[in-house]
């Protein structure tokens, strides 16, 4: 079985900057992986290569059995669910929160002239109703709070049933009542053996949700560490991550957090 992501040899350089170095990652489809790493480790870059929307300077990513570089990423794309902070900037404010997922089927922001059937609503409002904001359908994606604007995402994010998932940073501007709903949502979703592949990045562990089972850590633009979670996440990987002494806890209901040692 052909991994759903595989990254060799990956470097990425901007002028004369090298953002990432020598990146040898794969994902496989029953694998659910968390990033973590401090602003400016090269996350962000990371997740726009897995997504196809960006080229590395060299090395190669083979993304769902295509090479990127040798594909056309128009077609690759749908294959890929994404949400993201940029997705969010280019759904037009006054789209509908429907429109905006069920828009995904088209890979577009907005709806223009597209045709979409019953299926496609029914199923827009199902996946709605998966992240707790089926009663926003008709309200306006420029009038969400950013919390409810993340659920929403991740609902377009899953509407073409893609083979790899990747969200970044999904619970960022939520207070704890929605993050807490939202990474009982993520668990239900990582322990379903039918889910995509998933890439999660964060900058907390109170919001790793359990059932996922790999960890990455990625500093100055390199791996530091990577693997199954629980060899993976510890407190000295942490510390040297973060260039802090760092204690990290994991409670028995899965979940982790971690404090200065």
């Amino acid at each position: 079985m052909a991994p759903v992501l595989h990254l060799h040899n990956t470097n990425v350089t901007r002028n004369g900057k090298h953002i990432l170095s020598n990146i040898n990652w794969t994902v496989e489809e029953d694998q659910r992986w968390i990033i973590l790493g401090p602003n400016g480790a090269g996350k962000t870059t990371l997740l726009s290569i897995a997504a196809a929307r960006l080229h590395p300077t060299s090395g190669q990513v083979d993304i769902l059995d295509e090479i990127l570089g040798a594909v056309d990423v128009f077609e690759l794309r749908p294959r890929i669910g994404l949400s993201s902070a940029p997705v969010a900037q280019q759904t037009p404010a006054n789209e509908t929160v429907l429109n905006t997922v069920i828009t995904a089927a088209y890979g577009v922001s907005g709806r223009w002239k597209e045709e979409y059937d019953s299926f496609d609503d029914n199923q827009g409002l199902a996946l709605l109703a998966d992240w707790g904001v089926d009663h926003l359908a008709n309200r306006t994606f420029g009038s969400l709070s950013e919390g409810e604007k993340k659920r929403v995402l991740i609902a377009r994010a899953l509407m073409t049933d893609p083979e790899l998932l990747i969200l970044d940073e999904p619970a960022a501007g939520m207070d704890i009542a929605g993050r807490e709903d939202l990474v009982q949502r993520l668990t239900t979703l990582a322990t379903d053996p039918y889910a995509p592949a998933t890439i999660l990045v964060t900058h907390h562990l109170e919001e790793i949700p359990p059932g996922f089972t790999h960890a990455m850590l990625l500093k100055d633009g390199q791996i530091l560490a990577a693997g199954p979670i629980d060899q993976t996440l510890t407190s000295q990987n942490l510390s040297a991550t973060y260039d802090m002494p760092l204690e990290l806890t994991q409670h028995p209901t899965g979940r982790y957090s971690a404090f200065a040692a």
